[in-house]
């Protein structure tokens, strides 16, 4: 056993003995050769509504002896989906729970790759609620360097000589967006807005196998090639397009995209959802993918996200906001299709 792994479970040991999965106690999970001598894939959802269906799916069978371990908050259940050996933890809301959930999956237990999924918003009107995405890379779309008013693109940032923060990726001017009385948003350069602009910056990131503390800097974090290559077989797929007596105009698809971005920023902005796709090519936002995605990369663990969309951001069609009442059933595609993926791994 290496020593990392060992200062790991000698932490679980002294920290959380009382709060222990099964009636023989924590050193009993440790020991255990179906956890200790079995390596996983990961599966990460961020809320109980999206997790619920792959729990509720014949395709999961719980692990019969070590169901789940509850560690720091979290519940990391075990069992088998399509008979594939899966560890399965709920984030919740937002990046920092998403980073810390993924960060503790792939610390405590060996895991082989994450498939990350859930539902988004769509930044992309050509697609519709229900459809089911998966995209190529992945951003950090909430990490700014707030430029003073007065300063424009020319002007050098706050500690940008430092190599602390960037110019490369663009920015957004507020001036460049007005509300007109009983119009939708428009892009307009007519006064100057005291929140001038914002840039979007990369990550600060620390690889395991790099120097401590010497930094690197990631924005755009390709998921696994081969994984996105695999996922060219969901296309064609049939999915649910009903909830309850509530259908969908056409059948949802699943689609390769290009790009998506996450913040902890729920979207319903017609204008901003326009920036980010027109600025970025994104199709889903979300709030936890991209800090999964992150700590991935750190630890060279491939990946996959899954997002159905449940919503257009901001509105602008008829079915464009109706996260209410196709929730669930974009819940549903995703494990549909995340269940489908899991078949096709060799």
């Amino acid at each position: 056993m290496d020593l990392r792994f060992s200062l790991i479970l000698l932490i679980i040991a002294a920290s959380f003995a009382e709060n222990c999965a099964t009636k023989g106690g924590i050193n009993e999970i440790i020991n255990n050769k179906k956890l200790k001598n079995r390596s996983f894939l990961g599966l990460v959802v961020p809320n109980s509504f999206e997790l619920g269906p792959l729990l509720q799916s014949s395709s999961f069978v719980a692990d019969p002896s070590v169901p789940y371990l509850d560690f720091s908050g979290r519940r990391f259940r075990f069992g088998k989906v399509e008979n594939k050996n899966v560890v399965m933890v709920m984030t919740g809301l937002g990046m920092l729970n998403a980073g810390i959930a993924t960060e503790l999956l792939l610390s405590l237990f060996k895991v082989e790759s994450v498939l990350h999924f859930g539902i988004a918003g769509n930044a992309d009107p050509k697609l519709h609620v229900g459809d089911v995405v998966i995209p190529q890379y992945w951003s950090h779309t909430g990490l700014w360097n707030w430029q003073r008013f007065g300063d424009g693109p020319n002007d050098e940032l706050a500690l940008e000589s430092n190599g602390d923060y960037t110019r490369k990726f663009g920015y957004l001017k507020f001036s460049d967006y007005k509300t007109q009385k009983n119009t939708k948003a428009k892009k307009s350069t007519a006064s100057d807005n005291l929140l001038n602009n914002v840039w979007y910056q990369p990550e600060e990131i620390f690889p395991v196998d790099g120097t401590p503390e010497v930094r690197q800097h990631a924005f755009w974090v390709p998921v696994d090639g081969k994984y996105y290559e695999l996922a060219k077989k969901l296309e064609g797929m049939k999915l649910e397009g009903c909830v309850n007596s509530t259908c969908l105009h056409r059948p949802p698809q699943v689609v390769r995209v290009a790009r998506g971005c996450s913040a902890d920023i729920f979207v319903d902005n017609a204008a901003y959802r326009e920036f980010l796709h027109s600025k970025f090519n994104v199709t889903p936002l979300d709030m936890e993918s991209a800090a999964v995605a992150l700590v991935c990369l750190q630890h060279k663990t491939p990946f996959i996200t899954i997002r159905a969309l449940s919503d257009l951001a901001g509105g602008g069609s008829a079915e464009s906001n109706e996260a209410d009442v196709f929730a669930s059933l974009a819940a549903e595609n995703a494990v549909e299709v995340l269940v489908k993926f899991i078949t096709l791994l060799p």
